[in-house]
């Protein structure tokens, strides 16, 4: 399958659907942050809108939680600038396209990791299920793609190291999904001290409950609002964003070899990486 397709265009040499338009991430850079911007940021399928549902609890409606800034028209970004409450701003971009504002203002940010073999399946079933990607042959096929860093947002391992590698620019806090999985409690505590909310036990496992992937996935099934809001770039429909959310699902897709092929190019790529130090693959 040839990237170029009326659903996706290339930019910068990385694949975004036409959902982010050339004409927004040509002006990006002329975007202005704010001081207490808040980035939630990750590699698509990673587990940002579990991050978003706890950052709605942490601020309660004290802040706006909005699209991803690279999601729609080059309007985004006066829509953005009209918001009067602190802003939550989702982000699949590395950290060169991000808006060098945020940079210069040392904005907050999250980036929240998750084990790449379970990002690439999670990222197969939503190009089979989401109307605005386009149609893959399959398993195999796909798995050349992501390997390669031929679907949308390009390849995890450039995402995850260009981040990394400007860690201290911004103060940037570092979460793994299987770790949130393993420790919800002291996971939200850490991003509530990170952010400077206090917070007591009880208000945690409130949180804690309120953001399960089931009463998540239950609420998204139930609710009727504006699909347009959402923290995904990749569609409007919310209920696609949730399938399983477990961890080690990748050990139903991977044969040996594509095992072998993928560990190969972690270990080239993410060589002298810290934060890959810190993957889990299992329960």
């Amino acid at each position: 399958m040839s990237l170029q397709s009326d659903l996706i265009h290339v930019f910068n040499g990385i694949p975004f659907t036409t959902r982010s338009s050339a004409e927004l991430l040509r002006s990006l850079d002329e975007f202005q942050a704010r001081h207490d911007d808040l980035l939630l940021v990750s590699y698509p399928k990673s587990g940002t809108h579990w991050l978003a549902e706890i950052m709605k609890h942490l601020y309660s409606s004290k802040v706006s939680i909005t699209s991803p800034i690279e999601f729609g028209n080059v309007s985004k970004l006066e829509e953005l600038s009209n918001i009067p409450t602190k802003r939550i701003i989702p982000t699949h971009l590395n950290f060169n396209m991000l808006p060098a504002d945020f940079k210069a203002k040392k904005c907050k940010a999250i980036y929240i990791i998750r084990n790449p073999k379970d990002t690439a399946v999670s990222l197969f079933h939503y190009y089979r299920d989401n109307p605005n990607l386009p149609t893959i042959e399959g398993w195999g096929t796909y798995f050349d793609m992501f390997l390669h860093g031929e679907v949308v947002c390009g390849s995890w391992f450039d995402h995850i190291l260009s981040w990394e590698e400007h860690r201290n620019e911004m103060g940037t806090l570092f979460l793994y999904y299987e770790a949130m999985k393993k420790d919800i409690f002291q996971s939200v505590k850490k991003i509530s001290h990170y952010l400077g909310i206090n917070i007591t036990d009880n208000e945690v496992h409130e949180i804690c409950k309120k953001t399960s992937f089931s009463e998540m996935k239950n609420n998204v099934e139930k609710e009727n609002t504006d699909p347009n809001n959402t923290v995904c770039s990749l569609t409007s429909n919310k209920k696609l964003i949730f399938r399983k959310g477990t961890v080690g699902d990748w050990k139903q897709y991977f044969s040996n070899k594509q095992n072998r092929l993928f560990d190969e190019m972690y270990n080239t790529k993410m060589d002298s990486s810290n934060l890959a130090k810190h993957i889990h693959y299992d329960n």
